[in-house]
């Protein structure tokens, strides 16, 4: 599902660039889970292990509660919702024709953002899925509280607390007793796996299954790369050549910044979930790349100025080379061709696309010196999706362990939250 292409790096002979015998270890670690933070490791084997009762039981609900609202709205901030938001854009697209509507709050304080989506959502039929595993954390919790409001005042407290469901804990935290308490259903995050790595467990699961997205397929693809990518050498596993890859960059060549790059919109989610995993599991001790994202061809005319000719040796790019588009659509012809265009005439947009993703990389990379690792991705599926999210958790948890850091803690995160609750007031 996943090709690694490093030519355009000029890291073919990876495996003469770090010790095998390192990989191997490392590998042990996150196999055996003895390694920091191994305790959150419970994403390894998910998509085998997970709990079919309760998936059974997530189908029913979600399609239940389809049935009764146009929109769902998901509270959650980070992990809590990127996975979700990511899952559902790349495979539906951003104006999919069926199934229920996904709108995110809790995911910022800004107050005209959630004002707005409020008054959207006045003449609306939705329901609510809250996010937390704690359901103490600001952003999502304010929210929540203003969007419950909402929905008891248009449909009564009976009828809201059957259109209101809670992801949190199985058994403690304040969202769990809020909602044993106005009984509104509830599933679990499972104590074992951060939010970050939990879009395959019923955090990013089951929004989309009210959405309508074929969930089946998401678990199928993680099954797939989960034993595609089993090896313990660069030779038999691509997930790890990724992570050996921009370790080696950024360690032995001095490279402070990867940027992620699409060509593809509906990809644009994708990285912000991709810039949280590997921003909050790797930067840490001083360490780390700093993860960045841009979408192509649209920030060409921006960006692109600057990663083609601005300051070197800071930057170096992963494109994401989707072979197949979700639709695709021919260029037509113009008989005047005031606009000079017909040459074009019969191609499709993705053939232009995938044109301009070649003359950029060659222009980036042999002009530029700009490293650029492609990964080759076969469609923008949900098998795919699957698959690919649960490579890119395995190459982190490789890539952070070769940095010698923990992958699954965040301690940095921590410290702004200290500061507000003090100037809130907060006892």
């Amino acid at each position: 599902m996943i090709k690694v292409d490093l030519k355009h790096a000029k890291l073919e002979n990876l495996k003469n660039l770090i010790d095998e015998k390192l990989v191997k270890k490392i590998n042990d670690q996150i196999v055996e889970k003895t390694g920091s933070g191994s305790e959150f490791l419970g994403w390894l084997d998910w998509p085998e292990k997970f709990d079919q009762v309760e998936y059974e039981e997530m189908k029913k609900v979600a399609h239940t509660l389809s049935k009764k609202i146009e929109i769902l709205v998901v509270v959650g901030i980070g992990g809590s919702y990127l996975g979700s938001r990511a899952a559902d854009e790349m495979i539906r697209g951003l104006y999919p024709k069926d199934g229920c509507k996904l709108v995110y709050v809790g995911n910022t304080i800004s107050s005209t953002y959630t004002k707005q989506v409020l008054e959207y959502l006045e003449n609306k039929n939705f329901g609510i899925v809250n996010i937390s595993k704690s359901g103490t954390t600001t952003e999502p919790g304010i929210a929540f509280r203003v969007f419950e409001n909402l929905l008891i005042k248009k449909v009564g407290a009976k009828a809201a607390s059957e259109l209101i469901v809670a992801i949190t804990d199985k058994s403690k935290g304040a969202l769990k007793t809020m909602a044993d308490a106005k009984s509104y259903k509830t599933f679990v995050i499972p104590d074992d796996i951060g939010g970050r790595f939990s879009v395959l467990t019923p955090v990013g699961i089951f929004p989309l299954l009210v959405a309508g997205v074929n969930t089946d397929e998401i678990l199928a693809g993680a099954k797939s790369a989960m034993k595609e990518i089993s090896g313990d050498s660069l030779a038999n596993n691509s997930a790890y050549q990724y992570a050996v890859a921009r370790y080696v960059l950024n360690t032995k060549m001095g490279y402070k910044v990867e940027t992620l790059v699409s060509y593809e919109l509906q990809m644009q989610m994708f990285t912000e979930w991709w810039k949280q995993l590997f921003g909050e599991s790797e930067g840490k001790d001083n360490k780390g790349l700093l993860p960045t994202s841009v979408v192509f061809s649209t920030d060409l005319h921006s960006l692109g100025q600057f990663i083609q000719d601005g300051t070197k040796g800071l930057l170096f790019e992963t494109v994401l080379k989707i072979k197949n588009p979700l639709l695709n659509l021919e260029i037509p012809k113009d008989e005047i061709n005031l606009d000079e265009l017909n040459y074009l005439y019969s191609k499709s947009f993705h053939e232009v696309n995938l044109t301009a993703l070649e003359g950029v990389i060659d222009a980036h990379a042999n002009d530029g010196g700009i490293p650029n690792i492609i990964l080759e991705i076969e469609e923008m599926s949900a098998k795919a999706f699957g698959y690919i999210s649960y490579w890119f958790m395995k190459a982190c948890a490789m890539s952070a362990y070769l940095l010698d850091v923990n992958p699954f803690n965040q301690p940095g995160v921590e410290i702004y939250k200290k500061n507000m609750f003090k100037l809130l007031g907060k006892k």
